[in-house]
């Protein structure tokens, strides 16, 4: 092990070394020991907090002097004026309780009167305490006349400048032992948090009692030493197990379980926070005996809270029901921008609604009142929608909580304002006659319609929070509110350049929005609501609704046109927002010099100046060197640095790096050669060999170096004055180096490529510079060196742990000639060794090694590890950062080696140390004492490689007195001594926890349990899937000065009477760019990095500019003082907090924190590559975002925002998500508007229609419909869906082209197109909406681990259909058909976009599934779908259809919690149930709704419209037969299978396994035959008409579905979690199911449930073969694979690699024996189906009158008439369509 010192035993020089400073080190000890003793805190807390302070004083002191640096400490934690501690003190008037007593202050409800009863028992009043105190504070204010009070300020009894003058003057008085000692004592009160670290005025609270009791037992003199623990196990263990058990209960077993409980019925982080926001919450506080803790002294309530009954003082806050009507009162300004300017345009162009007796002919105008007022009748929409707002306001803020503001005076004064915009309407439509005019009406309607814009301009604008009266101003005329003020509305203000931006964006959007939407959307629905408001038809309806249905559907067709036109108004907003925040982000790149396209002419050639002057803290180095050595040492370092990372050859390398040179007028003297790459790259004349390998990553990095280095970078400052920060990253079980068996071995059978092939054909050069590196390990001098006893260890460590170290440089590099040294040319005369030489550089480029030795196949392992997505190259990456430290302490301090007399090792120390000043590494290691070997194997070599990082974990000890389990917080380093019997590295620290940490879903509580460990003032937080690069590191000085705190103020802020000129608000977070390193790894990789690289960049540059961007984990930096005092990095209540990280972004902006974004610093990041990791990412963040819709977060974001920050933060975040959700519900509208218009257009004879004649012309044919307008408008519609999906690739395109120029730009879009990115965008569309609805509906998010690791596993059928169905196949299929009716009825081009939409919800999962047409495979994936359909019904199997049913219906259900120890229930499932009325709008209105639409156009279809002298016909008879026939089938079927089970079990039982899977077969074959019958009955009774069949079919398809959802909701119980019941149904072993009583019901649920699934069957089978059908022509077309692959994996022809996979001759034969036996029963089906379906348009040949078979029977009448003549309209002349120059024909139907 190196001979380095461990940077814990490191002095702190800038503030141990200070002459003046003001309390020594010894007497911080001195400090920590006494309050350690005094409040029982644990001794390895101390010492971490003991550390962690000096390493604060020591940041700050290093570039100011010792006494600023304590001050300004005291200043960030608790007395400056951004102090969370300070802001908390006066929010919750804890001034007043210092002054008066919360007892004796005037408080509210419930609270007021408590005090009152204390008051009266204490012999006094509350009016009395009041008098005392206002007399007092007017003596404090006569005796210091610095407090300067106007008149005014003194009859406000609610200001606090005197409260302010107070606090100064006690802080003032503060002497620097007491500064320290209060520090002191709030760290070791956060470093024991735990859990209540998440609560950070929970905390105040909690230090605020330890200060007091402090002062008073200092006072008095009264110190009493407690035990270790105590302040662990009496103040934060209670609330810890309060919180724990409200998420978790002990089972039967004793282990904790998840409770069943939704976050509205959870005490959570925040509920318990906001208690002690309010004094109110403070008096609630009661001890067991009963008495209130207020009651108690103030130096005396410390010792009380361990007698606290916290379950009687914590409440709900806010109620995160799970609901959508949240999104009515935080985004109600949202619903208002678009319905009330909707409803404008829409009925200006509506006057036939609002006409009297309106006649085309004459085509009669409203009157003006009417119109006006209809027109204005939008301002009572807007008051509608603040009133619901209001109303849910209600119900989501409980009353009870101080901060709820009195909705009283808002509801009423939304009541008057819907008043006056309803009562004129009122008047004029229903006491007015409508065809009359009126003057006096015609006046009332104009002052209408200027109060309505008024009225919805006003509401529009001002946040719901300050409707009629706001405590969001500073200095508001009551403290009532002020804990909300402070906590959630202390927005940081927009200046300058960021403020005209912000509202330049929002005029452009809706600017744009509005004109394009009443011109594109609105006019052209114009003639559409003309023709179909005054249609009518002529129907003969049906036998038993007459027409009552059939004459509505003109209107009916209207309204669905409506609703489908507002779905397109509202996504269009988001268009814009697309477009124009593109447009603002190229402003911005363009100001900030990082766009191609502004002057980057001389980037290349100014670098070496650039590097001095923004790398370099030049104006601070005492002794100014040539320019020339200082940059050439960091230019060579770089370079170097990438050659070792195997990025450049040994040529690249010598044409990269400055060379020393003989000078030519003194061959004696050495000159530094610049290299050619500066000037050749800006000149593109200059001529010379290329200086980079093909798409080399080395080019890529320097040239975003040197643009980087182009742009406003801030002057660093010197090394060791730069800040000390902190890298966390957070790991569970990512892979951390990959193993040599996942290296150079196939995953899995279905593999046809090892990771190695893979990575070798992704970089290529990069694997031949890896080999040459490797050979050259194997050379006689070095296995002779290896050899050595002196060098061995020092060799091994070299190269086992630094694989960067490379001696090809000193063996193979010549440095008198430059070049590259050949092997004699006479040895390649010899042809046997030529051929000896290939053959054994074999192993070498295929495995990269020749021997099993561990040094060259862990060489191999490392190098594929740092080009996968491992922590391997996550911290290799970030440790760059020592390298960087060192680097620039070299060369900014030159003249400092020669101190050290040459002597190296105490220099590398000097160096070493100051890194461990400078710098900290923790990777958040949760698992680290419960790895596998080897995943220890692995920590242990990241360790023996960087022995400065620090790796914390979470330790379990087992009790020895009662067994429970002790959970420990620890930290390790490479330095700690390694424990040979558990392989682990002993603790440096052992911080004992209150119990389990991990209370959430595991990275917060994860990343908060290691806090604690991070030194310094900033934070850096990084995924384990993240890389960073030498150069970029070394602008880490600059990136810390983007906090603007480099330059502490040395003015003492603690004079009082002083007005200091206002702070800015502080920076909370710094962004930084992504470059994701995972681009051009296939199509979908390539898609994931687009989308990841726009948002990080091209997006979070506007957003930061407007004072929208959040966090978002990545790069980002941390203020660590300003989060770790507001609750941390990160939120962590279980589900609700999933996307745990954003959560620290919109705390930091509601407390008052400004977020920023670098665009010159950037690190590598990882994403997704294969598609169902890609999706699954999704799902997490779609689910995230429901969980997000019901925080209490939205709810200050959305109801306080100023109306421009509001909109940047709703587009860029629940927007985005509410977008494809409106973008799903669009289409599934759009899908039943073309059901209802195509069945009209079928029925109908259509009208002439020329668009340029008068609209007063005679229709012709005489009775015509005139629909022709209707129909296309369908085409318009197409157009904005087309444009709205397509606009997703146009952040990229933008991107690219700023950053690449137009060529690469064009060509990666191409790119993109043919390998069919447009599938998978509407997939991901599709995923997007189902999870947020999931989400919302049904909860359940979870984390869900995506896996980062190439894609290409082929993946079987039947899991992608099990996986995909119910998120986008059912939908896909649901709308193949509604397409398929749509285009036979009423055909148009346009329609043939969504077909596309139909094969990527239907196919898109198949179409990306790498191999997926290789034809043995195919057919062994039919045996697999067959075998999954028909497996798990005799014995218990994980992956089946019966699970996966029964788990689709457990999401309405939910689980029972008894268990029988089966193996079937070691799954995770939720117990819950789902809310009934979650259920009920999802699951029952809507599906009803969409039945209701499709029976709608089913009716008319079937009215014999036209037609005369007809018989009626039983529409609705003909829809039950279809419908219930199948399930009445199953039904006896069902019985029967039931009644077999049960006889013939005794008997069979022990003969045969396989009962149940017979019964099974049995009775599902016969479902599906009755199946196929059904359908053809459904051809037989719709007269073998295919477009009425299909709609039949669709109609009952709906029917089936919503009378199946209500049964399941309405009466199926909970699911047992083991399957027993399920085998017991077909085996017919009820004995042994180990339910108990329940067996006797059970019976009947699962009767009622396999009827259910009977049919669900049916439809799986049918669907899983037509999908597997249409992907059948694929298999014949040839080396479909290949070029399939290329498409995928975006691979040359070239670099495909296939293996064909070795069987043994009894496999070959067994599998041949499959193949053969499943494509017979492939081809069998197929043709069985293809005749069931063709036979029907050919049947009216054998019965041409199928009615006539059903005559005098019981369906008489159900059988609709075909050919029949329908063609009521008067005598017609064809005219000529002008645009076809032909003679429009109408056909008979």
């Amino acid at each position: 092990m190196m001979d380095i010192p461990s940077p814990e035993v490191d002095e702190y020089p800038a503030w141990c070394q200070d002459d003046q400073v003001p309390v020594t080190k010894a007497e911080i000890k001195s400090i920590f020991n006494e309050l350690s003793h005094k409040f029982g805190f644990q001794q390895s807390s101390k010492e971490n907090m003991y550390h962690h302070f000096l390493a604060q004083l020591d940041s700050r002191a290093c570039r100011t002097d010792a006494q600023t640096a304590l001050i300004s400490l005291h200043v960030s934690y608790i007395g400056g004026e951004n102090a969370n501690y300070r802001k908390w003190y006066f929010a919750a008037q804890l001034d007043l309780d210092d002054e008066i007593g919360i007892q004796n202050m005037k408080l509210t409800g419930k609270s007021h009167q408590r005090n009152k009863k204390a008051a009266k028992k204490r012999g006094t009043t509350i009016q009395q305490q009041q008098k005392q105190w206002k007399a007092r504070e007017l003596e404090f204010i006569n005796e210091h006349p610095r407090v300067a009070l106007s008149q005014k300020q003194l009859r406000d009894k609610d200001c606090l400048k005197a409260e302010d003058y107070k606090w100064k003057i006690k802080m003032k008085a503060l002497t620097p032992y007491q500064m320290v000692r209060q520090i002191a004592l709030y760290l070791l009160c956060w470093g024991e948090a735990n859990q209540v670290r998440f609560a950070p005025e929970c905390l105040c609270f909690i230090f605020k009692c330890a200060l007091d009791y402090d002062t008073n037992t200092i006072e008095s003199g009264n110190t009493n030493a407690l035990p270790e623990y105590t302040y662990l196990n009496e103040v934060i263990t209670p609330i810890y197990k309060f919180l724990r058990n409200q998420v978790y209960r002990k089972n039967s077993s004793g282990i904790w379980v998840r409770r069943e409980h939704d976050h509205a019925n959870i005490i959570g982080y925040d509920d318990i926070n906001q208690l002690f926001w309010y004094p109110e919450g403070i008096e609630r506080i009661v001890l067991n005996s009963g008495i209130r803790l207020v009651d108690k002294d103030v130096g005396e309530r410390y010792i009380h809270l361990k007698n606290v009954n916290w379950s009687k003082a914590f409440y709900k806050t806010y109620y995160e029901t799970r609901t959508w009507m949240h999104c009515v009162p935080n985004f109600n300004r949202f619903w208002i921008i678009h319905f009330a300017p909707f409803w404008f345009f829409t009925a200006y162009n509506s006057p036939t609604l609002y006409t009297k007796d309106y006649t085309q002919l004459l085509n009669n105008s409203p009157t003006s009142q009417a119109k006006l007022s209809a027109v204005a009748f939008g301002g009572a929409i807007t008051c509608l929608v603040q009133i619901i707002a209001t109303l849910f306001e209600w119900k989501f803020v409980p009353r009870e909580w101080p901060g709820a503001q009195h909705l009283s005076k808002r509801l009423f004064g939304l009541i008057v304002c819907f008043a006056l915009n309803f009562m004129p309407s009122l008047y004029i439509f229903f006491i007015l006659d409508l065809g009359t005019p009126s003057k006096f009406a015609f006046v009332l309607s104009i002052i209408q319609l200027v109060f309505a814009i008024l009225t919805s301009l006003f509401f529009a604008i001002r946040p719901l929070g300050g409707l009629f009266g706001s405590y969001l101003n500073k200095g508001s005329k009551t403290r009532r509110y002020s804990s909300s003020q402070t906590f959630t509305a202390s927005f940081p203000k927009l200046h300058g350049r960021s403020r005209w931006f912000s509202y330049g964006l929002w005029v452009f959007v809706f600017l744009c929005k509005y004109i394009e939407s009443y011109f594109f959307l609105t006019l052209s629905l114009r003639d559409p609501i003309r023709v179909l408001s005054i249609l009518k038809v002529r129907c003969n309806g049906d036998r038993l609704l007459g027409t009552l249905l059939c004459e509505a559907q003109p209107k009916i067709t209207l309204l669905l046109m409506f609703l489908s036109d507002l779905g397109l108004f509202f996504l269009d907003t988001y268009l814009w927002y697309i477009i124009c925040n593109c447009i603002f982000s190229i402003i911005l790149s363009f100001s900030l010099g990082t766009s191609i396209f502004t002057p980057w002419k001389n980037i290349y050639s100014k670098l070496p100046t650039r590097i001095y002057s923004k790398i370099l803290a030049t104006s601070e180095m005492d002794i100014k060197y040539n320019v020339e050595i200082l940059v050439s040492q960091i230019w060579n370092t770089i370079i170097i640095s990438m050659y070792r990372e195997h990025l450049l050859s040994i040529e690249n390398l010598q044409k990269l790096i400055y060379q020393q040179a003989s000078d030519m007028y003194n061959s004696a003297a050495r000159t530094l050669k610049s290299p050619t790459f500066f000037i050749a790259q800006d000149d593109s004349t200059f001529k010379s060999a290329n200086f980079f390998p093909p798409n080399s990553e080395a080019e890529r990095r320097i040239s975003f170096f040197a643009q980087s280095l182009s742009t406003p970078v801030t002057e660093p400052l010197l090394v060791e004055s730069m800040p000390t920060f902190t890298v966390i990253v957070p790991h569970y079980n990512e892979k951390i180096i990959l193993s040599l068996k996942e290296v150079i071995k196939e995953e899995s059978p279905s593999n046809k490529l090892t990771v190695l092939e893979y990575l070798k054909q992704l970089y290529p050069s990069e694997w031949l510079n890896f080999v040459r590196d490797t050979k050259s390990l194997n050379k006689p001098s070095f296995k002779k060196k290896l050899n050595s006893s002196q060098e061995m260890e020092g060799t091994m460590d070299k190269h086992l742990f630094n694989p960067d170290y490379s001696e090809d440089a000193v063996d193979s590099y010549d440095s008198q000639s430059g070049s590259v040294m050949s092997i004699p040319s006479m040895l390649y005369k010899d042809q046997e060794y030529l051929i000896r030489e290939k053959i054994n550089d074999l192993p070498y480029n295929y495995f990269g090694f020749n021997a099993s030795d561990t040094l060259y196949t862990l060489r191999t392992r490392m190098w594929a590890s740092l080009r996968s997505q491992t922590l391997f190259r996550t911290i290799c990456g970030f440790m760059n950062y020592e390298k960087a430290i060192k680097l620039l302490y070299r060369v900014e301090h030159t003249s400092s080696f020669s101190l050290y007399k040459n002597d190296d090792k105490m220099w590398e120390n000097e160096l070493d140390n100051l890194v461990a000043r400078k710098f900290r590494m923790v990777i958040a290691m949760q698992r680290y004492s419960k790895f596998t070997a080897e995943e220890l194997e692995a920590a242990e070599i990241l360790l023996r490689k960087f022995p400065l990082l620090h790796i914390s974990y979470i330790l379990e000890e087992e009790c020895p007195d009662d067994g429970e389990i002790i959970y420990y917080s620890c930290l390790t380093n490479g330095y700690a001594q390694l424990n040979e019997r558990t392989g682990l590295r002993e603790p440096i620290f052992k911080i004992r926890l209150s119990g389990n940490p991990i209370l959430g879903d595991g990275k917060s509580d994860n990343q908060n349990h290691s806090l604690i460990f991070y030194r310094g003032e900033y934070i850096q937080v990084i995924d384990a899937n993240q890389d960073n690069y030498l150069e970029e590191c070394l602008k880490i000085r600059s990136v810390l000065s983007e906090f603007e705190e480099l330059d502490v103020d040395t003015q003492i802020p603690y004079i009082a009477g002083i007005e200091y000129d206002e702070e800015p608000a502080p920076v909370a977070i710094v962004g930084a760019r992504e470059y994701i390193f995972s681009e051009n790894i296939g199509v979908l990789g390539d898609i994931a990095a687009g989308k990841e690289q726009t948002f990080g960049t091209l997006f979070a540059r506007t957003l930061a500019e407007i004072g929208g961007k959040l966090h978002y984990g990545h790069p980002d930096f941390i203020n660590a003082i300003f989060m770790t005092t507001r609750g941390g990095i990160s939120k962590a209540q279980k589900s609700l907090h999933l996307n745990e990280d954003i959560y620290a972004g919109m705390n930091a902006i509601c407390r008052g924190g400004r977020i920023k974004h670098s665009d010159y610093y950037q690190c590598g990041k990882g994403r997704d590559l294969g598609f169902g990791s890609i999706l699954n990412f999704t799902t997490k963040i779609g689910a995230g975002m429901g969980e997000q819709l019901l925080s209490r977060e939205y709810y200050y974001l959305g109801t306080q925002l100023p109306i421009d920050r509001f909109l940047s933060f709703f587009y860029a975040h629940p927007g985005f998500h509410l977008n494809n959700l409106f973008i799903s519900l669009s289409l599934q509208l759009f899908f039943l508007l073309l059901l209802n218009l195509g069945s009209l257009n079928y029925e109908v004879i259509v009208c002439f229609y020329d668009k340029n004649a008068s609209i007063t012309r005679l229709e012709e044919p005489v009775g015509c419909a005139n629909i022709k307008p209707a129909l296309n408008w369908v085409s318009i519609f197409v157009l904005s869906i087309f444009i709205v999906f397509f606009i997703a690739f146009a952040p990229l395109i933008i991107q690219e082209i700023l950053e690449k120029g137009i060529w690469k730009a064009f060509a990666r879009f191409i790119h993109h197109i043919l390998s069919m990115a447009p599938l998978f965008e509407v997939f991901v569309c599709q995923v997007y909406s189902n999870s947020l609805l999931m989400d919302v509906t049904f909860g359940g998010a979870k984390y869900i681990a995506t896996g980062r690791g190439f894609a290409i596993t082929r993946v079987n059928f039947s899991i992608l259909y099990s996986r995909y169905a119910t998120i986008s196949i059912y939908s896909g299929i649901q709308i193949f058909l509604m397409l398929l009716f749509a285009t036979v009825s009423m055909w148009q081009p346009a329609l043939l976009w969504f077909w596309i939409t139909v094969v990527s919800l239907c196919f898109a999962p198949f179409i990306f599934n790498p191999h997926q047409f290789v034809f043995s495979d195919f057919f062994i994936d039919y045996r697999n779908f067959i075998h999954w359909l028909s497996s798990g019904n005799s014995r218990y199997k994980k992956e089946c259809w019966s699970n996966y049913i029964k788990a689709s219906r457990a999401i309405f259900t939910g689980y029972k919690r008894k268990t029988i120890d089966d193996e079937s229930e070691m799954e995770d499932k939720v117990d819950k149930r789902t809310r009934f009325w979650n259920i009920l709008g999802a699951e029952v209105i809507v599906p009803l709704l969409y039945f209701s639409f499709n029976f709608s156009a089913y009716m008319f279809i079937n009215a014999q419209t036209g037609a005369q002298d007809v018989e009626l016909t039983n529409s609705i008879l003909r829809l039950s037969i279809v419908t219930f026939l199948p399930i009445v089938f199953n039904v006896i079927i069902l019985l029967l299978g039931f009644g077999i089970s049960l006889l013939t079990y005794p008997f069979l039982a022990f003969c045969s396994a396989s009962l149940g899977s017979s019964i099974s077969f049995m009775v599902h074959f016969l479902s599906i035959f009755i199946y196929i019958i059904d359908f053809e009955i459904m051809w037989f009774l719709q007269g073998w008409n295919f477009t009425r069949t299909l709609i039949l079919l669709l109609t009952s398809i709906n029917l089936q579905s919503f009378l199946f959802k209500i049964v399941t909701t309405f009466c199926i119980t909970k699911e047992f979690k083991n399957n027993k019941p399920h085998l017991a149904w077909w085996t017919g072993n009820w004995y042994k199911t180990g339910l108990s009583w329940s067996v006797i019901l059970q019976p009947m649920r699962e009767y009622i449930l396999k009827i259910i699934e009977s049919s669900y069957f049916a439809g799986d089978f049918f669907l899983g073969h037509f999908l597997l059908y249409m992907q059948t022509p694929l298999l014949f077309f040839p080396f479909v694979d290949y070029f399939h692959s290329m498409t995928l994996l975006w691979l040359n022809p070239t670099q495909l690699v296939s293996h064909k996979r070795i069987f043994t001759k009894k496999q070959k034969r067994r599998r041949n024996i499959i193949i053969a036996k499943y494509i017979l029963l492939y081809f069998m089906l197929l043709l069985n189906l293809l005749f069931l379906f063709i036979a029907p348009f050919f049947a009216d040949e054998l019965i041409p009158e199928p009615q006539s078979l059903v005559l005098n029977t019981p369906l008489n009448r159900t059988v609709q008439p075909y050919k029949h003549d329908n063609n009521d309209t008067g005598p017609f002349v064809a005219p000529t369509d002008p645009a076809m120059g032909q003679t429009v024909k109408y056909i008979t139907i």
